[in-house]
């Protein structure tokens, strides 16, 4: 018995070890890329230009990220944007209203779409999604809305919305997996009270199961977001990456942070700073994605201290 005791908690702490150091390996990534990146914070033309200026000149010495943050903010709203809604309704269906026969074909097409690389998806976007945008969405808007201040002079297509549009093509399978397995766990008696309270099919899954996944379907959007943040080649290829400043239309160029990383790593390192202005460009989509999670799950708190 003793010997049985002596396994238990010999295990027990082995399993806390392995658990403190899963959670020391984001307090180690952080305290790595700030000291990487403390020569521009410290010794840098300061924090106002670094944070608020998009004067991107590392020659001179003037490394401003406000440009790429925007960029980041602008390719993963317009993501968002877009595949949220698409998400939940195909979501819905799937979990309420689809044949059985159809679901067992189309849920294994989705998450297929969820293993695709990215890097295919970034080539499809090439080749269909840019210039959907620039043959068919700017004249449409240019034409019908002159003074709208989403209409820009970037002709090109490469913009900050073919980059969103194919983030949202890459996570929509990803969150209609969650959503549609979230919907699927509510109780089936509870839509059948429901039913036999006189509700119809879709008073049954707004009033009822929508209600109670509500926790569940905002977890994965949390993470559907997350992953669009983060996302390199497949923005990098169609959101055109021109250093033109703060995109001020959908349809100008942007520079996410993750594509600043991935374009020009390791081609100038020779310029004084410069290495430590990427890992600070690493550093701050890490803040980003942390920020972002954490008013996220407060949201989901919210949500399950309300009884959702």
């Amino acid at each position: 018995m003793n010997i049985r005791h002596w396994k238990d908690a010999l295990a027990r702490r082995f399993m806390f070890l392995l658990c403190l150091f899963v959670l020391s390996l984001f307090f180690g990534i952080v305290g790595g890329l700030y000291l990487k990146a403390s020569p521009v914070l410290v010794g840098g033309p300061g924090a106002a230009t670094t944070f608020f200026s998009s004067d991107w000149r590392p020659t001179e010495g003037r490394f401003g990220f406000a440009g790429f943050i925007a960029g980041t903010l602008w390719v993963t709203a317009l993501g968002v944007v877009v595949a949220v809604p698409l998400s939940l309704l195909t979501a819905i269906f799937l979990a309420e209203y689809c044949p059985r026969r159809v679901r067992d074909i189309t849920k294994p097409v989705v998450d297929l779409l969820a293993g695709i690389s990215p890097v295919v998806y970034g080539v499809w976007g090439m080749l269909t999604i840019v210039p959907l945008v620039r043959d068919c969405l700017m004249p449409f808007f240019s034409e019908r809305f002159p003074f709208f201040p989403f209409v820009s002079e970037n002709y090109t297509g490469f913009s900050a919305l073919a980059g969103g549009l194919v983030l949202a093509v890459m996570v929509m399978p990803f969150m209609i997996s969650l959503m549609e397995e979230v919907m699927r766990s509510v109780s089936f008696g509870v839509r059948e009270s429901s039913l036999a309270l006189g509700a119809t099919s879709w008073q049954t899954t707004k009033k009822i199961v929508l209600k109670k996944a509500a926790p569940g379907i905002v977890a994965a959007v949390i993470l559907g977001v997350s992953r669009a943040m983060g996302e390199t080649m497949a923005v990098l290829m169609v959101a055109g990456c021109a250093l033109r400043g703060f995109p001020a239309s959908m349809f100008d160029a942007a520079y996410p942070l993750p594509a600043l990383i991935a374009n020009t790593y390791g081609e100038m390192m020779s310029v004084p700073l410069y290495d430590a202005a990427i890992m600070l460009a690493a550093l701050i989509l890490l803040v980003i994605t942390v920020l972002f999670n954490m008013a996220a799950w407060g949201i989901l708190l919210g949500l399950e201290r309300e009884g959702f």
